[in-house]
C-alpha cells in the first residue's frame, strides 16, 4: 500500500513537468510542419536548385502519368496520315509496266528525295479528285526544284483545300522559312495556305506539351504581343480554317496544353501506294478512303529523324502533332493548370493537415493510416478532376508536404514518448521496485483507471516495522526509502516465491 502511495505521489509531483512537455510537444511539432511546408514553398521559387526543387519537378512527370494513363482525346475518324517511309523511299521490285503506267512512279523512281515537285501536284489531283477536305505537307518546299511551276498550278487550284509549311528558324534570330516565290507568292506568311510548323517545347525537358496556334512577330522577337502586330497561324490553325473550324481555333497567342489522343491513333499509310494502280485498289477502294478526309503528308521513316519528344512517346511522328492539336482544338480538349494562389493554399493546408492529424489523435497507427487514406484520396481526386474538366489539381508538392511533415513528426512523437518514458521510470524506480513500475510504464490506461478507484478481491499483507517512526525521523531521506524499498523487494519475492 506505501508502494501505491509513493507512486501516486510521485506521478503528483511529475504532472506539471509532463503538462509543460505536452505545450512545448505542439510547438515543436508545428515548427517540423512549417519547415518541411515552407522548404515546398523554396522550391516553387528555385526551379534549379537541388533537392528543394524535387517536388514540383515531380509534378510535371506526375502530369505527363496522367496523360498517358488518364482520359485520351477521341481521334478524328477523317484524319489520313500519308507518310514517307522507307518503302517509298525505296520502292521494292515493280514491273517496268507497273512503273510505266504511273506517272507517279515514275518520278518516285527517277531520283532519290528530293524528288520533281510535279510529284506534289499528282498527289492533289488523284486525292482531290477522291473527294478529300483538305490536304496538309508537313514539308518545306523553300529551295527552287525541278516541277515548281506545276506545283505552283496545281496549289492555285486548289487553293482553299491546302496548306503548306513555314518554319521559323531561331539558331537564326527566327528567320521565317517559307515556300519560295514561285510556289507562292510573298508575302507567304500571310497566305492561307501556309502555315508554321513550329511547337515550343519545354525548356527544363524538352518535352513538348501544348499548340501554340498564332503568334505576332513581336513574340518571335522576344516582346509581348501588341495591337497591330503581324500575326502568323499555324499549320493546324490553317487547316481548321479551311475545313470550317474556324471558331475552334485559340484566338490568343500562348500555348495551349493538349489532351493528346492514343499513341497510335495516327499511323502512316505508304506514299507511293497512292500511285500504284493495285495498291490504289485494294486497299483505298479506288479513291473511296479518302472521301471527305483530312490527308497528312509528312515524313515518317527513321531516316528523316522527325519525332518530336512527348508525354505519350519521345518518338512521336512530327506530321502526327499537328493531328494532335486540331483534334485537341476540334473537341476544345486543353488542360488547365492549378492557379498560383490555390497551389500555395494547397501546400499550406496538406502542413496544416498533417500537424492537426498528429497532433491531436495522439495514436501512431491511426496518424500513419490516415495519411495513406488522405493522400489515396487525394490522388483518386486528381485523376478524377483531369479525366472530367481537364484541370491538372497539383500533387507532388502537396503530397510532398504532407507525407514529410506527417513521417517527420510522427518521428519526433516517437522520440518523445520514447525519453518520456525513460525519464518517468528513472523516477519511479527511485521509490518503488521495478516490477511495479513496469506495469505501470507497459499498462499505463489500467493503472490510471485503477486510480479512480475498482472493486476487486485481493489479499492484504499487513508488515509492521518495528521502531519505523523513530528510524525515519533519524534517517536520511533517501538511504531510508533505499532500505525501505530493499526490504519490500525481499518481502514481496519471498511472498510470490
Amino acid at each position: 500500500m506505501s508502494s501505491l502511495i509513493t507512486c501516486h505521489s510521485t506521478l503528483f509531483w511529475y504532472n506539471p513537468a509532463m503538462q509543460w512537455s505536452s505545450r512545448a510537444r505542439l510547438l515543436v511539432l508545428a515548427l517540423i510542419c512549417l519547415f518541411w511546408t515552407g522548404l515546398i514553398f523554396v522550391g516553387h521559387f528555385f526551379p534549379a536548385a537541388p533537392f528543394v526543387s524535387v517536388p514540383w519537378r515531380g509534378e510535371q512527370s506526375f502530369e505527363d502519368l496522367l496523360r498517358r494513363e488518364g482520359r485520351k482525346t477521341t481521334p478524328p475518324p477523317d484524319f489520313a496520315f500519308l507518310g514517307i517511309d522507307q518503302s517509298t523511299l525505296q520502292l521494292p521490285p515493280l514491273t517496268p509496266e507497273e512503273v510505266a503506267g504511273s506517272r507517279g512512279l515514275q518520278l518516285l523512281s527517277e531520283r532519290p528525295y528530293p524528288w520533281s515537285r510535279e510529284l506534289w501536284a499528282l498527289l492533289l489531283d488523284k486525292l482531290f479528285a477522291a473527294g478529300a477536305r483538305v490536304v496538309m505537307f508537313d514539308l518545306l518546299f523553300n529551295p527552287p526544284n525541278e516541277g515548281d511551276p506545276t506545283f505552283h498550278a496545281a496549289l492555285d487550284r486548289y487553293r482553299d483545300k491546302v496548306v503548306v509549311s513555314a518554319n521559323f528558324d531561331f539558331q537564326n534570330g527566327a528567320q521565317a522559312i517559307t515556300p519560295n516565290d514561285t510556289l507562292i507568292r510573298p508575302p507567304q506568311l500571310q497566305d492561307n495556305r501556309v502555315g508554321f510548323v513550329n511547337f515550343w517545347p519545354d525548356t527544363i525537358d524538352g518535352k513538348t506539351r501544348a499548340a501554340t496556334y498564332r503568334v505576332t512577330n513581336r513574340q518571335l522577337a522576344g516582346l509581348a504581343p501588341q495591337a497591330g502586330d503581324e500575326i502568323f497561324e499555324s499549320l493546324a490553325a490553317r487547316a481548321l480554317t479551311e475545313i470550317g473550324h474556324a471558331n475552334d481555333v485559340p484566338d490568343d497567342f500562348r500555348g495551349h496544353m493538349m489532351r493528346f489522343t492514343p499513341p497510335d491513333a495516327f499511323q502512316p499509310s505508304p506514299l507511293y501506294e497512292v500511285f500504284d494502280r493495285k495498291l490504289w485498289h485494294a486497299n483505298y477502294a479506288d479513291g473511296a478512303f479518302f472521301k471527305d478526309m483530312v490527308v497528312m503528308v509528312g515524313p515518317s521513316a527513321q531516316v528523316w529523324h522527325d519525332v518530336v519528344d512527348t508525354p505519350m512517346s519521345p518518338n512521336t511522328p512530327g506530321p502526327t502533332i499537328h493531328f494532335q492539336a486540331m483534334a485537341a482544338a476540334l473537341g476544345h480538349e486543353f488542360l488547365r493548370p492549378t492557379p498560383r494562389k490555390i497551389e500555395m493554399v494547397l501546400v499550406c493546408a496538406a502542413g496544416l493537415v498533417a500537424w492537426l492529424l498528429v497532433a491531436f489523435v495522439r495514436k501512431p497507427l491511426v496518424c500513419l493510416g490516415g495519411l495513406v487514406v488522405i493522400t489515396a484520396g487525394y490522388l483518386f481526386t486528381a485523376r478524377l478532376l483531369y479525366d472530367s474538366t481537364g484541370l491538372l489539381l497539383l500533387t507532388v508538392p502537396v503530397l510532398s508536404a504532407l507525407v514529410l511533415s506527417g513521417l517527420f513528426s510522427l518521428g519526433f512523437e516517437y522520440f518523445l514518448e520514447r525519453l518520456e518514458k525513460l525519464r518517468t521510470r528513472r523516477t519511479l524506480e527511485r521509490y518503488v521496485s521495478k516490477n511495479l513500475v513496469k506495469e505501470i510504464l507497459d499498462n499505463p490506461d489500467s493503472y490510471y483507471s485503477s486510480l479512480r478507484g475498482v472493486r476487486v478481491p485481493v489479499t492484504i499483507l499487513f508488515s509492521d516495522l518495528i521502531g519505523f517512526t523513530t528510524l525515519a525521523e533519524k534517517a536520511d531521506p533517501e538511504a531510508l526509502v533505499a532500505q525501505l524499498n530493499e526490504y519490500l523487494s525481499r518481502m514481496t519475492s519471498e511472498i510470490f516465491s
